[in-house]
């Protein structure tokens, strides 16, 4: 075996590993109940502060924040907001039996980030992602409608996390570097609404066994190890095999809130998620027919993919 093809294999390895870890959450924020969505987002932040602090630490990458310009740093603030803003309605949507709801919102994330590439970046659009969009507003049409209420959780993580893409493609920093800094600058927030919380007794943490202590500090390495596994798959495979695969994750979502959730599916919802697979099916095609299969590997920060946000 070649050593590209050695690198395809374990690139795939860690991109399947990355997409069926993200895919699996849902299963893991119910644990931390009683707690609530802020304050498991707080503590998901501080965490994983201190993990990424320690990758750092291990990769020498601690001098690069010295070298950070302030237009980096001002842009990382805004990855920051946007991705604590992802972080937190997503727990919100596992704790809360919209865990559907939030796959849909990964399933219409690629598509947001075309149209922002279009509005932001103006890249020119092909015939095909213009019917795979025109689809998109159709699904969210039927599923308003279908539904009785906009899918306010789907678009707000759809959004949040395309904004948060466009944010990190601009920014030049080591995808370890700039992950961590994110994190830095939540930091004292999180920690200050946890040491309110504690003050005023409000806390769950330690309080509610050491299981549910033990599971709270975990948030921090399960938000990191999927990211460096997806860091390892970008530098190996090629962009376009890395968007196929992440369609393991809000496929696996669905199927956690269906069939483990017991969530509503009525018709409506079965109806705006096939036009909505429609679409990423045109758009998949399209690229596959347009981008060699093999070739150079893309590198892309692991934070600025679809998956990083859950």
């Amino acid at each position: 075996m070649t050593g590209e093809a050695r690198a395809g294999r374990a690139g795939t390895l860690f991109g399947v590993g990355a997409f069926t870890w993200w895919g699996l959450c849902p299963g893991y924020f119910p644990l931390l109940l009683p707690a609530g969505s802020v304050e498991v987002l707080a503590h998901r932040i501080v965490w994983s502060a201190v993990c990424m602090a320690l990758v750092l630490l291990v990769v020498r990458r601690f001098g690069d924040l010295r070298r950070l310009g302030g237009r980096a740093w001002l842009l990382l603030t805004a990855a920051s907001v946007l991705i604590a803003l992802n972080w937190g309605v997503y727990i919100y949507a596992a704790t809360n039996g919209h865990v559907v709801d939030a796959a849909l919102g990964y399933f219409i994330n690629p598509l947001v980030t075309v149209a922002l590439g279009v509005l932001v970046f103006r890249e020119r659009i092909g015939r095909w992602q213009l019917v795979a969009l025109a689809l998109a507003v159709v699904a969210v049409v039927v599923l308003t409608v279908g539904v009785g209420t906009p899918p306010y959780i789907a678009g707000v993580l759809a959004v949040s996390f395309a904004l948060y893409a466009v944010v990190k493609k601009v920014v030049v920093a080591d995808p370890r570097v700039s992950v961590a800094v994110e994190n830095f600058i939540s930091l004292p927030v999180a920690g200050g609404y946890l040491i309110v919380l504690a003050v005023l007794g409000q806390g769950h943490f330690p309080h509610e066994g050491t299981a549910h202590s033990v599971l709270m500090v975990l948030s921090g390495p399960i938000t990191a190890v999927p990211l460096l596994l997806f860091a390892a798959a970008a530098q190996r495979l090629p962009l376009v095999t890395i968007g196929l695969l992440f369609y393991l994750n809000p496929g696996l979502q669905m199927v956690w809130g269906v069939l483990i959730g017991h969530e509503p599916m009525p018709v409506a919802r079965w109806v705006g998620f096939a036009l909505i697979w429609t679409a990423l099916a045109v758009m998949t095609l399209d690229a596959l027919r347009s981008k060699p299969a093999t070739g150079d590997p893309v590198p892309v920060d692991p934070a600025a993919s679809g998956s990083s946000s859950r």
